[in-house]
């Protein structure tokens, strides 16, 4: 989730704090989908997506205050929003909603050929792996989305001031 601080760094409320945990909401949705109502699911993803939203405002908001030249303000402001939306979408929302949805539903349907349990414990079977997989998917997602930016995205940015997002 996050590497130590260093000392007198600041601390990044969308990073370093609990408040990271609000970008795994829709893994945890989907984990639960064969329990709760589709609603809950969409609220999940909602709780998520308004992370990712508020982490590159963030994001955009301390690029903005760097002291440099006005002339590059924008641009690196731009460049950080932009960077940091894409890949919090892509590595707390999209590809961890799609990869626990798909070993939820895999699971469900294996216990469903594979046993003879009740419904309701394959269910909630189901939601047990769901959830124990969300460990176990976050740091191969997060590097291979960092790949995936590296290799195209941020090959467009300025060469000053490429934000971290990870």
């Amino acid at each position: 989730m996050s590497q130590p601080q260093l000392r007198g760094a600041e601390r990044d409320l969308y990073r370093d704090t609990w408040v990271r945990y609000l970008g795994y909401a829709n893994e945890v949705g989907e984990a639960f989908r064969s329990l709760v109502p589709a609603a809950v699911v969409w609220l999940s993803y909602g709780v998520a997506s308004s992370y990712v939203l508020a982490d590159a405002i963030d994001k955009g908001k301390k690029a903005g205050e760097v002291p440099s030249p006005e002339a590059g303000r924008s641009t690196r402001v731009t460049v950080a929003v932009v960077d940091t939306f894409v890949w919090q979408a892509l590595a707390s929302v999209a590809i961890p909603g799609f990869t626990i949805n798909r070993v939820c539903a895999a699971s469900l349907y294996v216990l469903g050929t594979a046993t003879r349990w009740p419904l309701v414990v394959r269910k909630w079977t189901t939601t047990a792996l769901g959830l124990l997989a969300i460990p176990i998917i976050i740091h191969p997602i997060d590097r291979s989305v960092d790949f995936l930016l590296d290799s195209s995205l941020r090959k467009l940015y300025p060469s000053v001031g490429k934000p971290s997002s990870s």
